[in-house]
């Protein structure tokens, strides 16, 4: 389920995002080579949850590739080799039980209706992961950004790392890292830095202190079942 309609989110999208698309597929390139690559091998099978323009599924290396998002619209920018699933999260995913191997999401939870629907996201996650799989979570963290938060429209579930941490582990996965400040806080519009900023940043963990506003909650979906 979804706050907004497809047509709604097409607008949001092409709005928010159509002005500096390259920008941000190259900000993708840099934090997938230098962060987030590590953590998925070759033959995994990854879904980018909430995928949105498809800058980082378009852009990380694995056997498998999936893609979810209600935007019809962002099929289109998704390239040969993601599959593209039209659906709600909230309701059963299109794929078996333990298929995936990483679903990763990005700036997604906080636009969905309500905790309720958050919570049968976060199920069908679990029944999608193969033991050991895991979840990446990226978004704001409503602790660091009590007003700027809702300066977009389509903000409506506030989260801090340890709520959606808490949410993960009464669901039965294991936490694996749970970092309150990661990146700054938007890319949509402002002041973008030069690449070797960021590449800077990223090896630089201490500055996360001083310019993080996003969290980053990393989960497993235990070998043995803990439900």
């Amino acid at each position: 389920m979804s706050a907004n309609t497809p047509a709604d989110l097409e607008r949001i999208y092409e709005k928010r995002f159509s002005a500096n698309l390259e920008y941000r597929d190259a900000v993708w390139k840099v934090l997938i080579a230098d962060f987030f690559q590590p953590m998925i091998q070759p033959e995994h099978r990854v879904l980018d949850l909430g995928c949105g323009y498809g800058e980082f599924i378009r852009n990380v290396q694995s056997a498998e590739r999936f893609a979810m998002d209600l935007n019809a619209n962002a099929r289109k920018h998704l390239c040969p080799g993601v599959t593209f699933l039209e659906h709600d999260c909230s309701t059963r995913w299109p794929l078996p039980d333990e298929s995936l191997d990483v679903i990763f999401t990005s700036n997604f939870f906080e636009h969905l209706p309500d905790k309720a629907t958050l919570g049968r996201c976060l199920d069908e996650a679990y029944r999608c992961l193969a033991p050991g799989g895991r979840l990446i979570a990226l978004g704001p963290n409503i602790k660091y950004l009590p007003g700027e938060y809702w300066d977009f429209w389509d903000h409506y579930v506030a989260l801090t790392e340890k709520s959606l941490a808490e949410a993960l582990s009464t669901r039965g996965y294991r936490l694996d890292r749970v970092i309150d400040r990661f990146l700054p806080y938007t890319m949509s519009d402002g002041w973008q830095p030069p690449l070797f900023f960021l590449r800077t940043y990223l090896r630089l963990s201490p500055a996360w202190k001083f310019f993080g506003k996003q969290f980053l909650v990393i989960a497993e979906r235990p070998a043995a079942a803990v439900r």
